[in-house]
């Protein structure tokens, strides 16, 4: 059925998402967590189909801890490591409701190894610097932010990638990585502290 223009001036009220809507955006929602603990155990018992489902719903969060602790050309490399960890190991996760923090120590201990071989064969220089000139263009501008955020404190810095790169909010980050929502709400209020400091001038602080 047509939805009827909305009168001029009248600003137009989207219709309520569907619950697959929902779940498809990010939204939390009881159905939503269900499913994927479901799938958890699925996969635990072998189901490789459910694994791969499972790990989609996850992927955002694999990718943005792979960002902020490992080398940053080798994200994309690390969620493929990580999907290839987790799958071999999925037998020996104690319980399905544990999945979210399982997945993200593995992915976190993967980006870590990365780093250390990275610095080890002396082929990594990613300190931040802060420029004397404003960056020319959005894109400089967004990696000069990104630089920043990895320059940060390990918690920090994990936290405000989901936040800012991946885009969850801080219940979702709470529910995908086992944290609890205290420690998010912490390292998203003082990460964001340290990284203005870092990316404003002295004076404009």
């Amino acid at each position: 059925m047509k939805r009827p223009a909305p009168r001029e001036g009248t600003p137009e009220v989207p219709p309520p998402a569907t619950s697959a809507e929902a779940a498809s955006a990010g939204a939390p929602s009881r159905d939503a967590d269900t499913a994927w603990t479901e799938l958890a155990e699925l996969a635990r018992r072998g189901d490789r189909g459910a694994f791969g489902r499972l790990f989609e719903r996850f992927r955002s969060v694999v990718h943005g801890i792979a960002l902020a602790h490992g080398p940053k050309h080798e994200t994309r490399d690390l969620v493929q490591e990580v999907s290839l960890l987790a799958l071999r190991s999925i037998e020996r996760l104690d319980e399905p409701e544990s999945f979210p923090g399982w997945l993200a120590s593995i992915a976190r201990n993967a980006a870590r190894d990365a780093l250390k071989r990275a610095r080890g064969s002396h082929e990594l220089d990613e300190s931040f610097v802060a420029p004397d000139e404003p960056p020319r263009d959005e894109r400089e501008d967004a990696e000069l932010a990104l630089d920043a955020v990895r320059s940060l404190p390990e918690a920090y810095r994990e936290t405000l990638i989901l936040r800012l790169v991946e885009g969850l909010s801080g219940p979702e980050i709470a529910a995908r990585t086992g944290m609890t929502h205290g420690s998010v709400r912490v390292n998203l209020t003082r990460g964001m502290k340290l990284l203005r400091e870092r990316l404003l001038p002295e004076g404009r602080r």
